[in-house]
């Protein structure tokens, strides 16, 4: 087998147990499977839950906190338990975890954006394995977001990685509940995440995790939509992660040959800027940018929102609504003028029409 770069996220049942305490049976299960999956030369990156539910124990909560306080403050107890037990249990294989703790703001600002992504490409480089969780101790918002499915998401699009790897303790994608419905069927393999598969899908969490198969399903969407393979099951012993890079694995794969990969630049474009303005395009100009590969022109702008500078981030509307974002050469001003003067005199663009609103290599359609 060809190496890989492969992307392990472990959630919190898998990690811990009932108690909140971390189980080191099956953690010990965990680190084989990763060590045997790098000793086979592929790159590794863990996506690891488990620091809310390894820390409310030992600060005396009898069960997962419910407030925000409470969470983040057993996260700081947790991440430091949970990563020195990384450390630990790696060290007899010689491998060399790194912590890196993310928020939902270090991929909204695109410096930060960059530089994690230098920093994870460095330590792949190297031979590290990083384990990524969120940085639950001070984000507010990433907490309702925050089971770690989706960060894993977008992690795998993020590093371009050949497979994210969801463990959890169903063993893959059923047409209903199976644990309450014995009449619930299993999908062994997938080319698309439907609406009315998630519809269907349960959202409720474990006692010590958030994350329902729902979170897993709206994950493997996003992912998928990036053009990464997905698995979402379970496994034990040292093989499993290799059998499951194999088409072996006890649960479901999710892929579609015809996604191509979207590079990291689009991808901030797409799933973490924000938008500072809209711009309305006709008819000949949605054609051109979504049909025709083409850059968007002054030409085809009739209206512009909102203010924004050059190198901003602007929402493109057409006849029937969005069509997607792009980074934009000029600021509201200009086109606002382009537009005013073209209305009033006729005369044409006042901005060269060779000259492109937003190019198409920062362009992206709507996801």
């Amino acid at each position: 087998m060809s190496k890989q770069r492969v992307v392990v996220k472990i959630g919190s049942s898998s990690l811990t147990n009932d108690r909140g305490e971390i189980d080191n049976t099956k953690f010990d299960d965990h680190i084989q499977a990763l060590a045997a999956l790098r000793q086979a030369g592929h790159e590794v990156i863990v996506v690891s839950s488990g620091a809310v539910a390894a820390g409310f124990a030992a600060l005396g909560y009898p069960a997962r906190p419910v407030t925000l306080k409470g969470r983040q403050a057993a996260a700081a107890v947790g991440q430091s338990l949970l990563v020195q037990s990384y450390i630990e249990k790696f060290r007899p294989y010689r491998l060399v975890p790194a912590q890196i703790l993310l928020t939902r703001s270090d991929f909204a600002n695109r410096e930060r954006y960059r530089n994690a992504f230098a920093t994870m490409t460095e330590l792949l480089e190297r031979g590290m394995i990083p384990i990524i969780n969120e940085n639950d101790t001070v984000s507010v918002d990433e907490l309702t977001f925050g089971d770690n499915d989706m960060l894993s998401a977008l992690v795998s699009g993020f590093l371009h990685a050949d497979q994210l790897i969801i463990l959890t303790d169903i063993n893959g994608i059923y047409s209903a509940n199976p644990r309450t419905n014995p009449l619930a069927q299993r999908y062994d393999i997938l080319d698309d995440i439907s609406e009315a598969l998630l519809a269907g899908a349960d959202e409720n969490g474990s006692k010590v995790g958030t994350g329902g198969m729902r979170s897993k399903l709206l994950a493997a969407r996003t992912a998928h939509s990036l053009g990464v393979p997905i698995f979402i099951g379970t496994g034990s012993g040292p093989e499993k992660l290799i059998e499951i890079l194999d088409g072996k694995g006890d649960g479901t794969y999710i892929s579609n040959p015809a996604n191509a990969t979207i590079n990291t630049s689009r991808q901030w474009i797409a799933l973490h800027s924000e938008s500072a303005g809209k711009l309305f395009v006709d008819q000949g100009a949605e054609d051109a940018i979504l049909c025709n590969g083409k850059s968007l022109l002054p030409a085809g702008v009739f209206k512009v929102k909102g203010t924004f500078q050059k190198g901003d981030v602007v929402e493109v509307y057409g006849v029937g609504g969005l069509l997607g974002k792009g980074v934009v050469t000029y600021s509201s001003d200009e086109l606002k003028e382009t537009i005013e003067k073209r209305n009033r005199e006729r005369l044409g663009d006042v901005l060269s029409p060779t000259i492109e609103v937003i190019h198409r290599d920062r362009w992206v359609p709507q996801m």
